[in-house]
């Protein structure tokens, strides 16, 4: 494994999520009746082979890999592996993995489109124990983001059999929408955490590197935005009723924001690609 370059172990990550994605169908077909603890183990090895392509890619330019499209989503998407790794021990949140698997699988797939992992342009500069602080938790956050996304498809999920097949959502080992909604909450609480701490320390990071506070830059301006949106989004819960559901698409849509737009802003911004 470690002879081969960094896209073909990120290739053997996305064979493992697609083996995960179709013990999902079997999860489904089932009713989550079944016990998810495979699912589980093959997203955990998915997740090693996952991060050592990472480190590969790192390690390999001496910078943090988020330089391009592939290797944005390479490190959104390992966010969420590595969260539900870590909750995934908690066995009564397990199933996440069921709905995450597919998810994962179908990014992977489309991240390894080659037109997206052009040659290397400008690095970005990365070079102290803060900066590299400061990135973790805010990717980190994204990762609580998307797995609060996951529960909200989850929680539409069993809203949609409540209503039209009840006997599957009887029989279904996944909790009530009441638990759901409050799963997806608190993901998304925790991520607006980490979220805000990480851009606590972005002042200071500014200061040492360029002598200001603040700097009009297009990530920036983005990363308040998000902290913005969840924010109210956090704040405003129980006036998207009835029922949560607003609140579980407003989940999944904040999270398809930022995936959808994450790559393209953090190229335009001067502050993490400086011009050598």
């Amino acid at each position: 494994m470690f002879g081969l370059a960094d896209r073909q172990v990120f290739g053997l990550a996305v064979v493992f999520y697609g083996l995960s994605s179709l013990f999902a169908v079997f999860l489904w077909r089932k009713g989550f009746r079944e016990d998810n603890r495979i699912s589980y183990v093959l997203l955990l090895i998915a997740g090693v082979l996952h991060t050592v392509a990472m480190f590969k890619r790192g390690f390999r330019l001496d910078a943090c890999p988020v330089n391009n499209l592939y290797e944005a989503i390479t490190f959104l998407s390992w966010t969420i592996v590595a969260t539900y790794l870590v909750v995934g021990l908690w066995r009564r949140v397990r199933f996440v993995g069921a709905f995450a698997s597919p998810i994962l699988f179908a990014v992977g797939v489309f991240a390894l489109m080659p037109a997206l992992d052009p040659p290397r342009g400008p690095q970005p500069q990365f070079g102290n124990a803060w900066a590299s602080m400061h990135a973790a938790l805010i990717l980190l956050s994204y990762g609580a983001f998307g797995l609060g996304a996951v529960a909200g498809l989850m929680y539409l999920t069993q809203e949609h059999n409540l209503k039209f097949n009840k006997l599957q959502a009887v029989m279904s080992l996944m909790p009530p929408i009441q638990r759901l909604e409050k799963v997806m909450r608190a993901y998304l609480i925790a991520g607006f955490i980490l979220l805000t701490v990480g851009l606590a320390m972005a002042p200071s990071l500014l200061y040492a590197q360029h002598g200001v506070y603040f700097k009009p830059d297009p990530k920036i301006l983005w990363s308040i935005f998000v902290w913005v949106l969840y924010g109210l989004l956090i704040m405003f819960r129980k006036q998207l009723a009835p029922g949560g559901r607003r609140f579980a698409w407003s989940a999944v849509g904040g999270f398809g924001f930022v995936l959808l737009t994450f790559w393209g802003f953090n190229l335009l911004s001067t502050v993490h690609n400086p011009v050598p």
